[in-house]
């Protein structure tokens, strides 16, 4: 269920506070393919089925960044906002890619919301993010986002 946010002065409140986990989403080969046609990083781990089979992986695997570059659609189930002005990202700190996501494979997001604070006109919110793959015990994605929140 998502948590909703009334206003900048709630979100201060929820520091410290772990965001329900999302809804598992698949990431397919098509997926795959077409981030890296956006990318245009074709390197034959992520598109070239039949010669990542042989490789100690055994099947392609999904870009790093495009495991990233799915936070905003699996973050959009964790949380949102009411009462705001608005809310833009700022950045990422501490990205890393513990595990590999393979085509078929589900992933989700959990989330939590480590510390509000103080900027301009209004608060910065970090918020680490682990993105699970289903059935595996270490995440795919582990980022901390930032983002600024103005009433």
């Amino acid at each position: 269920m998502t948590r909703t946010f009334h206003g900048v002065e709630e979100l201060r409140a929820g520091a410290g506070v772990d965001l329900p986990p999302g809804p598992w989403f698949t990431v397919t080969q098509e997926r795959i393919d077409a981030f890296a046609d956006v990318t245009e990083d074709w390197q034959w781990i992520h598109v070239d089925p039949e010669r990542a089979a042989a490789s100690p992986t055994g099947s392609t695997i999904a870009h790093g960044y495009l495991t990233l570059s799915l936070l905003p659609r699996l973050s959009s189930d964790l949380f949102d906002f009411a009462g705001i002005g608005r809310a833009v990202n700022y950045g990422l700190d501490r990205v890393r890619f513990p595990a590999v996501v393979r085509p078929g494979d589900r992933v989700r997001a959990r989330g939590h919301l480590v510390e509000v604070t103080d900027s301009g006109t209004g608060v910065l919110a970090r918020v680490r993010y682990s993105i699970e793959v289903k059935g595996l015990d270490r995440p795919a994605c582990v980022a901390e986002a930032l983002m600024l929140v103005e009433p």
